[in-house]
């Protein structure tokens, strides 16, 4: 039996940690030892999420000395926050944001977002499980015999987290030590907080309460959730009321970070102006990691200038950088009332007409997070109730058909952002005014704590000691029928686990059969919505604002007992809100109840969506296809001929049409008969050419489709042993071009042990050559190019060399002009803004890829026509301050993109966030994605 009931707040902003003795009714708050000052330790119940990567040298060993022993070389804490703010582009923030960023590998060392190379980075999922470990080792530090791995614990987290973020949140606890956990929605433990602190009184507290709006804005997210008070019979003495959830927001990246931003950016401006002044003209706006710094400032302005006894004004000094850290710091006086109207009205404005959340992007883009396009949380909060309107109806006890929305007659407000007086009583004063009467707000006594207080309460409950909240999964599961389809049309899709389903209580799809292939890569689509909840089993339509897509979950499952191992059999889905509070589904076969565990692939490897497969009609001729491919290359010894192998690409053609419309699911079977026939390739140097060309094009861009990672993974078995016919330039060019066009799907390991290879082909000399291994493929100056700038997932100082590589070629007099178009095509490839396949963490650095632009810009464009092609994919705009180029050299780019008779799309691209057009994507792969595959950027 565990001695204590823990609670851990694992906030954006702060970590805070409360608890309880088992079976005691008094919950406490922790305060975590932490570094205060070099050398200096102070307790405190905040732990900051900040993490700080000191320079070497910078700090003694003796100055980050805990009272426990520690191998973290980072600064954690309250010190880490000061030094953030003193020094640039070495403070790891927003952590938990990114845990919820699917478009970058989250596990992945992206940690300070463009910060320099010499900065140490840590994924998020590290960054996470640092502070949760230092919250550890500050317990075990006090309790030794009593360690926190051994506690109950509860660990809150937003209740917007999708399954990936959830997952990736318990692999932080796990790697901080702390196996076992339960997670509770941020919302519910506020709640959880003012229930308990009234427990006395319930009853009489809640007698006029039917529906309760909690608001919880932290630093990052913002989340909404709606709980039903149902009274009961107010005649029995002493009842307490039966409290449900009955609605949870949709996950929003919008918090106190995006209103320290719009300061900054207002600052900023501020700044250069005052700056342009003095010297003539405007400075150049702030690195990435500068403007970081310049909103840490702006943070604590804001606090102190919207709190309840707020000054006039404050002043906001960002120090200068090296030897002019004094000297070269700028101040700028912000007002009262400015703050109130940029954060107040921006972000609070009190919609009156009810206006829903503006769809597109947002102004405020930047350090990579998809922040939430429209800044308006009343706007986030309208589209809320909206979408629960039936029932917060029901729970109000209004008629079914009103149109009017319905607005909760109580609020708790919760989260840092609301220690800001002038923000609570202005969403008050929102709500009030759509509700056209007051409406009651339930007192939090402290934002900062009450979640982590609310985890300890909900423990208490579990065991009947305090108040509980009913109503089980906060969304809806489903199977997504429709694999892809537009993003503003309706998806149908079959309900796997009704909202308010009881956790830990298995549902099975009893009247749901589905024919589920062994032995054969599948993919399973799902969703989950926080819409209206249909019945388990219900095949219904999801509208394009309702649901959110989960991570896909693919897979190989195999039958042990089978001896057909690729057999089709009848299956069942089975799922279950787990007790860690995840969701957990298993296919159970009908004959024997055997069962397989489906998982979430969390590793933001699936960047391109594909037709569903199992609905794409095969072509007529596909079955002759597979037996010409099996003739050419299979085990059955057969007289082939050395013409009709070179003749087999023709033949497939003559089956399937041309083979630019061979749609994915047809590739990928080619490919797959391919690799089963591997060992055919080898009959000849015609064998051997004729696959790797096949092979390639079939697989390519090596991710997207069923099991591609699977497919990946045995192809790139065969990497280390090279060609058989080493001396035939041409089987040589036909290996490297396969591997161009999957590289997207090799992993960063994979991606550098080619890069080995290239760097051999490009820079060993003469006497290397002649010791060169017979597996290291031979590759020609234009084979090692196109690799080279395909290689999107390797560091960005290894693009760099590449790049430098590329323009020292172009700059050679000798060279064609076929060849300094090859060249430019590398070098948009290699200094590409926004990568195809790659995270945007490793693109080369920003002041390279202007050195770049410079060479290009001194280039004839009109002699050199792919100049301005080459100028416009290194200036793209990203939207992202660490990627994007200067304003002054976009300027440039642009002006000679408007005199030249560049395509009116390259000026786009520059000029503001676009997607490519068909033909640019073409143009910068090298050759089309296969029909119905689309890169999602």
């Amino acid at each position: 039996m565990s001695k204590y009931v823990v609670s851990i707040d694992l906030g954006t902003t702060n970590t805070v940690m409360a608890y309880a003795e088992a079976g005691s009714a008094e919950i406490r708050l922790f305060d975590i030892e932490q570094l205060t000052a070099p050398g200096e330790i102070g307790a405190a119940a905040l732990l900051a999420s900040l993490r700080y990567h000191p320079v070497a040298g910078e700090l003694a060993q003796g100055d980050l000395q805990l009272p426990w022993a520690s191998s973290e070389p980072a600064v954690i804490g309250r010190l880490a926050r000061k030094l953030g703010a003193q020094v640039p582009g070495r403070l790891v923030a927003s952590a938990k944001s990114w845990l919820s960023h699917p478009q970058v590998d989250r596990t992945a060392p992206i940690l300070p977002w463009g910060a320099e190379a010499d900065v140490p980075k840590v994924s998020p999922v590290a960054a996470s499980a640092s502070y949760l470990a230092h919250v550890r080792s500050a317990w075990n530090a006090r309790f030794p015999a009593q360690p926190l791995e051994t506690q109950q614990i509860v660990l809150t987290i937003p209740a917007s987290f999708d399954e990936g973020a959830r997952a990736l949140t318990l692999e932080a606890a796990r790697t901080a030590g702390l196996p076992s956990l339960r997670l509770l929605e941020e919302p519910q433990a506020a709640f959880y907080d003012w229930l308990f602190r009234q427990r006395a009184s319930l009853g009489e507290q809640l007698a006029d309460t039917r529906l309760v709006l909690v608001c919880d804005v932290g630093g990052g997210t913002t989340d909404f959730s709606l709980m039903k008070v149902d009274a009961g019979d107010a005649a029995t003495a002493g009842a307490q009321p039966a409290i449900s959830r009955i609605g949870v927001g949709n996950h929003l990246i919008l918090g106190g970070d995006n209103m320290d931003l719009a300061l900054a950016h207002l600052v900023e401006s501020r700044m250069a102006t005052t700056a342009g002044s003095a010297a003539g003209a405007a400075p150049a706006r702030l690195s990435a990691s500068r403007l970081s710094q310049l909103a840490e400032r702006c943070r604590a302005a804001k606090e102190l200038l919207l709190a309840a006894d707020a000054p006039e004004c404050t002043t906001v000094t960002l120090l200068g950088s090296g030897s002019k850290l004094i000297g070269g710091s700028r101040s700028v006086e912000l007002t009262r009332d400015e703050v109130a109207a940029l954060v107040v009205d921006g972000f609070f404005p009190l919609n009156a007409e009810q206006a829903p959340a503006k769809r597109g992007r947002g102004a405020i883009v930047e350090f990579g997070l998809p922040y939430a396009a429209d800044a308006a949380i009343t706007r986030h909060l309208a589209d809320f109730l909206r979408q629960h309107a039936a029932a917060a109806r029901e729970a109000l006890g209004l008629p079914a058909d009103s149109t009017a929305i319905p607005i909760p007659d109580t609020l708790l407000l919760n989260g840092g952002v609301f220690r800001a007086d002038a923000l609570a009583r202005r969403l008050e004063a929102a709500l009030a005014g759509w509700r056209q009467q007051p409406l009651r707000v339930l007192h939090n006594d402290d934002p900062d704590v009450a979640v982590a207080r609310g985890g300890v309460a909900y423990a208490l409950g579990q065991s009947g000691q305090a108040p509980v909240i009913g109503g089980g999964s906060a969304r809806s599961y489903f199977l997504l029928l429709d694999a892809t389809g537009p993003a503003d049309k309706p998806r149908r899709a079959i309900c796997i686990l009704p909202r308010g389903a009881a956790e830990n209580k298995e549902l099975l799809l009893a009247d749901r059969t589905f024919a589920l292939r062994l032995g054969r890569p599948v993919r399973f689509h799902l969703a989950s919505s926080t819409a209206e909840a249909p019945q388990a089993g219900d095949v219904v339509e999801l509208q394009p604002d309702d649901y959110i897509e989960l991570p896909p979950i693919a897979t190989v499952l195999r039958d042990s007992s089978a001896t057909d191992a690729r057999k089709e059999i009848p299956v069942q889905l089975a799922a279950m809100l787990s007790e860690v509070g995840t969701l957990e589904v298993h296919c159970v076969a009908k004959e024997n109840d055997q069962r397989w565990l489906l998982e979430f692939q969390l590793r933001a490897e699936a960047a391109a969506e594909t037709e569903p497969t199992d609905e794409a009609p095969m072509p007529a001729g596909l079955p002759a296809a597979l037996e010409k491919i099996d003739r050419i290359f299979g085990s059955r010894a057969q007289q082939v001929d050395l013409k009709e192998v070179k003749q087999l690409r023709t033949q497939l053609e003559h089956l399937l049409g041309s083979r630019e419309n061979w749609p994915t699911p047809v590739l990928r079977r080619l490919f797959d008969a391919l690799m089963e026939r591997a060992k055919g390739r080898r009959r000849s140097a015609e064998h051997e050419r004729t696959w790797l060309n096949l092979s390639g094009y079939c697989l390519r861009p090596g991710f997207g489709h069923t099991l591609d990672e699977w497919r990946i993974e045995k192809l790139w078995a065969m990497f280390d042993t090279g060609v058989q016919n080493h001396k035939d330039s041409q089987a040589c060019a036909e290996w490297w071009t396969m591997w161009r066009r999957v590289a997207g799907g090799l992993s960063v390991e994979a991606q550098l042990r080619v890069l080995d290879d290239f760097a051999f082909n490009v820079q060993a000399d003469a006497a290397e050559r002649g010791r060169r291994p017979v597996t290291l493929v031979n590759g020609s100056e234009e084979d090692m190019l196109r690799l080279g700038a395909s290689l999107e997932r390797i560091p960005g100082n290894y693009k760099a060399e590449i790049g430098a590589w590329m323009l020292e070629q172009l700059q050679q007099e000798k060279k064609s002009e076929a060849a300094r178009g090859r060249l430019l095509w590398g070098l948009s490839r290699v200094g590409a803004r926004q990568p195809f396949h790659g995270s945007a963490h490793d693109v080369v650095d920003t002041t390279i890829v202007e050195q770049w632009l410079d060479a290009v810009l001194a280039l004839d464009w009109k002699k050199v026509e792919p100049a301005g092609y080459t100028a416009a994919h290194l200036a793209r705009m990203t939207g992202d301050r660490s990627r994007d180029i200067s304003d002054s050299l976009r300027a440039e780019v642009l002006r000679r993109l408007n005199a030249s008779t560049a395509p009116a799309t390259w000026s786009a691209m520059v000029r503001e966030v676009v997607q490519l057009d068909q033909a640019d994507e073409k143009r910068m792969l090298g050759e089309a994605l296969p029909p119905g595959l689309k890169l999602i950027s």
